[in-house]
This record gives structure tokens, sequence and C-alpha cells, in this order.
């Protein structure tokens, strides 16, 4: 028997084990989306829910006979009236673009020479930046407010309910995650390229703005991801940082709520106008994620 016919007699013995694992694994990751798709699915059936009905029953009760309840878009036609969505809206913009961008920039300089260049205690310096992931972002809340009641005090510069106020705060703590990300990445980059460019007299400046970045597109776009989806929903950092000067959508949203959270259902209805931006941002970068997601496994 030639080596060709042996490897098409294992591979037609190993077809029908490998069809039972594309099966079981199709079928788990079938469960998982629909578990996850769960609640976003109720959110969207209690967003056309009357208050009453909504009160009463939960949402699956809607399934069982959608055509005895009362839907209606009220929900909506009332956000829209009672929410500043087009204000939170561009506020949210002002807010995450930058704080995604930041420290994007900052950690890829940090990644590159951490990865291509010797320098003494570099191994301590990357050891403290990793030491920093541990570190809630709620612990430093208190001492950076303080820092900028300093600041205005001493400087006469207005910090609190600025913009910079949350992207330094989100940029900071992005910072130890971005670097260590992009040091892993750059470390799977084939080193004899980067050689090469040396020999022919390469700087580290060119050699990191035509070599480093343009490989590095995955490994960026995908934190990019994390970091813009994070900014975007949070509504901590917003809430003592920018106050009732700068509402961003999150706030918006809360308002909604009501003081008595008699409000839900429109804070439901009021969601899914926050689901378009981070939907086309994740879309229109989903295939760098999956890039920079697998990038070194098979280095």
């Amino acid at each position: 028997m030639t080596a060709v016919a042996m490897e098409t007699k294992v591979a037609v013995e190993l077809t029908p084990d490998k069809k039972r694992r594309s099966k079981g694994a199709l079928t788990v990751l079938t469960v998982l989306v629909v578990a996850w798709m769960l609640p976003l699915f109720g959110l969207l059936i209690t967003s056309f829910r009357s208050r009453e009905a909504a009160t009463e029953t939960g949402w699956w009760a809607a399934l069982f006979n959608p055509f005895a309840e009362d839907w209606t878009v009220a929900n909506f036609t009332e956000v829209i009236d009672k929410a500043d969505l087009g204000s939170g809206f561009i506020n949210s913009l002002g807010v995450a673009i930058p704080a995604t961008v930041l420290p994007i920039l900052i950690a890829a300089f940090a990644a590159y020479a951490f990865t291509f260049m010797n320098f003494r205690f570099k191994d301590v310096y990357f050891a403290i930046i990793i030491g920093l992931l541990v570190i809630p972002i709620q612990v430093a809340l208190v001492p950076v407010l303080r820092a900028y009641v300093w600041t205005q005090d001493t400087f006469d510069v207005q910090v609190v309910g600025t913009y910079p106020a949350a992207w330094i705060v989100h940029a900071a703590f992005a910072m130890p995650l971005c670097v260590y990300i992009l040091r892993n990445y750059m470390a799977t980059l084939p080193g004899a390229l980067i050689e090469a460019a040396r020999v022919d007299g390469a700087s580290h400046h060119l050699i990191f703005w035509r070599l480093i970045v343009p490989m590095s597109v995955p490994a960026l776009a995908s934190f990019a991801i994390f970091q813009f989806l994070w900014v975007w929903n949070d509504l901590l950092v917003a809430q003592i940082f920018l106050g009732t000067r700068t509402k961003v959508l999150t706030q918006s949203l809360y308002a909604l709520l009501g003081r008595y959270s008699e409000g839900w259902q429109q804070v439901a209805a009021g969601s899914f106008f926050t689901l378009i931006i981070p939907l086309v941002v994740f879309f229109s970068l989903q295939r760098f994620f999956v890039r920079g997601l697998t990038a070194g496994a098979v280095k």
C-alpha cells in the first residue's frame, strides 16, 4: 500500500469521529449563545410591554400568549422625550474614543521597548506593570479625586466635570493590560525581520511605525474593542469624575430609572439605543479580534 493510500485510509477512518466532535462543539456553542442572548431577548420583550403588564408578569409570559399582550412602543417614545440621548451620545463618544486611543498609543511604545530594546531592570519594570493589573479601579477613586481637587486649587484648572478627568482614569487603568497584551503579541513577530531592518540602518522610530504597528493591527484592534466597550458602558467613572455637567448615555439611562425604580421598562427600551455603536465597533473589527486572540497559539 502506498503512502498516499494509507493517508487517505486514515483520513476516511477519522472522518466520522471528526464529524461527531464538530457536532458536539456546535451543540455546546449553540447552548452558550442561547444562554448569553436570553437576557437580551427578555430585555427586548420588556421594552415593548406596558408598565402594568411588565409589573404583573415576567417577560416570558408574553411568549405563551403573545396575541393577548398589550404591545406598545410608548417606552421608546418616552425615552426619546425624557432622556437627552443626543447629548449623551456625543458625550459618550467624546469620552470613549480618546480613552481608547490614549492607552493604545502609549502602551504600544512601552510594549515595543519591552520586546525589542535592552535596558536595565527591564524585567523588573515589566513585573511591576503586570502587578498593577490586580489593583481595582475602586481603590484609586478617592486618591485620584483628591489629586484633581488639589490641581484645581493649586493651578486654578478645572478638571472634575471635564473630559480629561475621565480620559486619565480610563487610560491609566487600561495601560497595564494593554502593555501586557501588546508585548506578548510583539514577542511572536519574526525577529529576523527586525534584525534585517536594523542591519539596513532603520531606527527604532522607523521600525516601530513601518513594521511593528502594521503587523500588530490584530492585537491593537482586539484591545480597542475591549477598551471601547468598557468605557462606553461605564457608569462609575462618569458619575464621579464627570458628574451631571457632562452626562454620558449610561447616566441618561440611569436617570430614566426614576427615584423609586418605577421606570425600569423605559431603561429596557433605552438600552437598545446604547447598543448601536458597540455593535458597529465589534462587527467592523471582528476579523482583527479573532486574529488577535489566536495570534501566537501555533507559534
